[in-house]
């Protein structure tokens, strides 16, 4: 790290990045310096690479490059951490990464030299990070956050720092991938589950939580599910609370619009269980992963995780 304490935190996205300069020394994402992109996931590398410049070199701008310290990003999966190459052979989106040494054009196309730090972490991780860093989950030791949304995303936080294995995590330090009903997890605790259930029971088609949500009161099928989805929750993330000795849940991502609604549910579900941890919903929001990315560049804590990043 240079002299400066300016980290650039980027936050990719399936449609999208955004991005904002933190200060390291007071631990603060600095005013003014957000933008984001709208990006074509399945465009050609040039073009996903020049996406994501509009928004970048508008944040450098803010702060100038010679203040910068370094860049962050949080990616989703699957991707080489450690190493910044895209591994999304199997994935619909990033197709044109794959194999691409994203750290190589990213100092290529703003013109940093070959020891500017350019890392990586995967994005619900990053979130975590961030909460427990400044956000909710900062009074807490043992820390779980979950992203709602597309996917079910998750990570283990222990003294602010990943927990990946070990006996009191699931493999990988997340639970998106575990058995879960007909499936896994994921497959139930994401927003493909609320349109796909509805459509299922009703014959009608949903786009997104929040249009069930918004039915709440008037439409029994909807209520049906949203209490469903927060009682399942419960009963699935109960014996690994018990487990990892959580002390705190924080939530993020779409569906957390809704939880006024299943709320209730997944902690009458944690108290079934006899399940003693508080739920808090993300204060950071859509600016946590870009700060939890940007801490990357902070050596103390880098030091700390760059041997866990080729296990993400």
């Amino acid at each position: 790290m240079n002299n400066s304490h300016i980290a650039i935190g980027i936050d990719i996205g399936g449609s999208h990045i955004s991005c904002g300069a933190v200060d390291l020394k007071i631990n603060k994402l600095l005013d003014g310096t957000c933008f984001e992109s709208e990006v074509d996931n399945k465009a050609s590398a040039d073009d996903i690479f020049k996406s994501w410049l509009q928004a970048i070199n508008k944040t450098i701008s803010k702060v100038g490059i010679s203040q910068v310290a370094g860049i962050g990003f949080a990616m989703p999966g699957p991707f080489d951490y450690a190493k910044g190459i895209g591994l999304f052979e199997r994935n619909e989106k990033y197709l044109h990464l794959y194999g691409v040494n994203v750290v190589a054009e990213i100092r290529s196309r703003i013109g940093l030299p070959d020891s500017f730090p350019v890392r990586f972490i995967n994005d619900a991780t990053a979130f975590a990070v961030s909460e427990a860093w400044i956000g909710v989950g900062k009074p807490y030791s043992k820390l779980i956050a979950l992203t709602l949304g597309t996917g079910f995303g998750s990570a283990f936080i222990n003294e602010g720092i990943p927990v990946l294995e070990g006996d009191t995590v699931p493999q990988f330090g997340c639970v998106w991938h575990l058995p879960f009903g007909d499936g896994i997890a994921d497959d139930y605790f994401s927003t493909r589950w609320f349109e796909k259930s509805y459509l299922n029971l009703t014959g009608r088609k949903v786009k997104g939580v929040k249009e069930i949500s918004d039915m709440f009161d008037s439409d029994e099928i909807a209520r049906e599910l949203l209490i469903e989805y927060g009682s399942n929750m419960g009963d699935f993330l109960a014996p690994w609370i018990k487990k990892f000795g959580a002390q705190h849940i924080v939530i993020g991502g779409n569906i957390t619009g809704a939880y006024d609604k299943f709320g209730k549910y997944l902690e009458l579900s944690f108290l079934k269980h006899q399940v003693e941890c508080g739920v808090s919903l993300s204060v950071l929001k859509e600016n946590a992963a870009i700060i939890g990315s940007a801490r990357l560049i902070d050596p103390q804590f880098f030091v700390k995780v760059e041997s866990l990043l080729p296990k993400m």
